[in-house]
């Protein structure tokens, strides 16, 4: 699922150094990524070292960390799991006896001869960790998800099993969990006003797919659009962004062709490899040397058996990694596609509307040629207050995708007021609305960014990822600290997503926090308040790096800031 310690300090992965000199031991390292052309990427009082023969390929530093999991910490959590699992053995013994109360789903005594239908086994984690901590999850609101949120208020009675509405509502909870990047997902201002129009003129449904009368005018005006947006040649949309990768990956490759799939992609582009019938490979997270050796033995040895050349061979990463924080190495991965022939699919789901000065994704933080990227893949969730996704690239790609993707030919088209908030939205991104309300919310989310990460850094916690993504990971590691957690943000008015096993490792359960330009400086100091004095509470402030003074803190940023200029 994830890269052990010696993978991660590949490509350019760094052991940093205490003050001191010393070397820490595996209790306590840093992992960091740094790669530029000219100059070192060197922060005071810690030791940096550069790609060489990759740094030629970035115009811009590129600064990832990832912490290493305290010893003691590991140690704990996996104790901490070994009980939870022997407590569980305990309580499925007393629930076989019917000494306790057995609410799982489970077959009728009339269909016991059949095949199970509920595997009890299967579901061991679910009846007895998950529930612990259950209410952590699916927290129903009744507002727009934007900067702040109204929660309804629950309680359980029977141990998170089930849930009953109290009536009332927690008023304005900063919401730090959804993807509202831009601060788009809004019910007031231009989009909301233009989603209405549409609404008013076209109706909320299509009740058809593109291929019969679902396809609207908005339709072929939001792919013109997003082809623009994007420097392509053609783009189609999709109703879902979830099935435009598991649907359409399908019908890109099959058998007798290669897939090379970064082990931390999202379930979706799994799912679609899968469904491909392709031979699927798996390369360590962002790890040029594991993505190279892949590409060098498929070219070598061909197909298993017959060792006939691959009919083609298919690279697939993601912009920003939704779970890391972590950015892709694009520039690299472009450079070995183009050294082995083969192709590239980029899901830029988190990227797209987050990053590059024109908000145009991990291409453009990157300035690499849109055209070196075969499938260009993104959602309208994120960024845009959406839903649905889309495939941009050539034009001969997307007339192909019209008339083989089960997603376009099957699916009931992209409902006209959400095309409409999509086209509104990126027209303000992109300045075609008349104003510099675009650029200011871009503006706005690179700072919210650097400032919350910065800050968590220097509170003590271990944050993963680079340091220009708006996801941000806050390590929990420890079960009980996950339920914890989201329970004592929420009393502090605080809305957060945890994230635990089997979504992360074992024994990196996280909260994930995602930084919009929607947020003010207030909101976010009261939110990095609450969390600092959560972090004192549960003993979550496990990092071990040195931090650095003001004046060294600054210096660095204009270290950066000089190659942004």
């Amino acid at each position: 699922m994830i890269e052990n310690s010696a993978s991660k300090l590949l490509n350019g992965d760094t052991c940093l150094r205490t003050s001191n000199g010393k070397k820490s031991g595996r209790n306590g390292f840093v992992k960091k990524h740094c790669l530029h052309q000219q100059q070192k990427c060197h922060r005071p009082k810690e030791v940096s070292h550069i790609v060489g023969h990759n740094a030629v390929l970035y115009n811009k530093p590129f600064v990832e960390s990832f912490e290493e999991t305290p010893l003691l910490v590991a140690v704990l959590t996996y104790m901490g799991y070994g009980i939870l699992t022997l407590f569980g053995y305990l309580r499925d013994f007393l629930r076989h006896w019917k000494i306790e109360k057995c609410r799982v789903a489970s077959e009728r005594d009339e269909q016991k001869d059949f095949v199970p239908l509920y595997q009890d086994f299967e579901n061991f984690y679910t009846r007895n960790l998950y529930m612990r901590i259950r209410d952590n999850w699916n927290r129903p609101i009744c507002s727009v998800p934007g900067a702040k949120m109204d929660v309804v208020e629950r309680v359980t009675h029977d141990y998170n099993w089930t849930f009953e509405h109290t009536g009332t509502v927690l008023k304005n909870v900063i919401n730090m969990g959804s993807y509202n990047y831009l601060g788009f997902a809004e019910n007031t201002g231009p989009c909301a006003d233009s989603a209405a129009e549409a609404t008013v003129k076209y109706g909320v449904g299509v009740s058809g797919t593109r291929h019969e009368i679902g396809n609207l005018d908005k339709h072929e005006e939001l792919e013109k659009l997003v082809a623009r947006f994007l420097g392509v040649e053609s783009s189609m949309a999709f109703g879902m962004g979830f099935a435009t990768n598991s649907m359409n990956i399908p019908s890109l490759a099959g058998k007798g062709c290669l897939t090379l799939s970064d082990e931390l992609n999202h379930a979706s582009l799994v799912l679609g490899a899968r469904l491909s019938g392709s031979t699927i490979r798996v390369f360590k997270h962002n790890n040029m040397q594991s993505l190279e050796k892949l590409l060098r033995d498929a070219i070598v040895h061909g197909q298993p058996r017959t060792h006939r050349p691959w009919k083609k061979i298919v690279i697939l990463v993601e912009g920003i990694y939704s779970m890391e924080g972590s950015i892709v190495r694009l520039p690299e991965v472009i450079a070995l596609k183009k050294k082995y022939k083969a192709y590239l699919y980029l899901d830029e789901a988190h990227s797209i509307g987050a990053l590059g000065p024109r908000g145009r994704g991990v291409v453009d933080y990157f300035g690499v040629d849109p055209h070196d990227v075969d499938i260009m893949m993104g959602t309208f969730t994120k960024s845009f207050g959406a839903s649905g996704g889309y495939i941009g690239g050539k034009k001969e790609l997307i007339d192909y995708l019209r008339t083989h993707s089960h997603s376009a030919i099957y699916a009931t088209s992209m409902s006209p007021p959400v095309a409409q908030q999509i086209i509104t939205s990126m027209k303000c991104i992109m300045g075609e609305d008349g104003t510099t309300l675009g650029q200011e919310r871009l503006r706005q989310l690179s700072e919210n960014t650097t400032y919350f990460r910065r800050r968590l850094h220097e509170m003590g916690f271990i944050i993963y990822g680079n340091e220009n993504s708006p996801v941000v990971p806050l390590m929990l590691y420890m079960p009980a600290k996950i339920g914890a957690f989201g329970r004592e943000m929420l009393k502090r008015n605080i809305g957060i997503v945890v994230v635990g096993f089997p979504a992360t490792p074992i024994i990196e359960s996280r909260a994930r926090f995602c930084v919009s330009a929607a947020h003010t400086k207030d909101m976010l100091d009261t939110a990095l308040n609450a969390i600092s004095e959560v972090g004192d509470l549960l003993q979550l402030k496990y990092s071990r790096r040195t931090r650095l003074s003001d004046d060294e803190e600054a210096d660095h940023l204009s270290y950066l800031v000089s190659y942004e200029d």
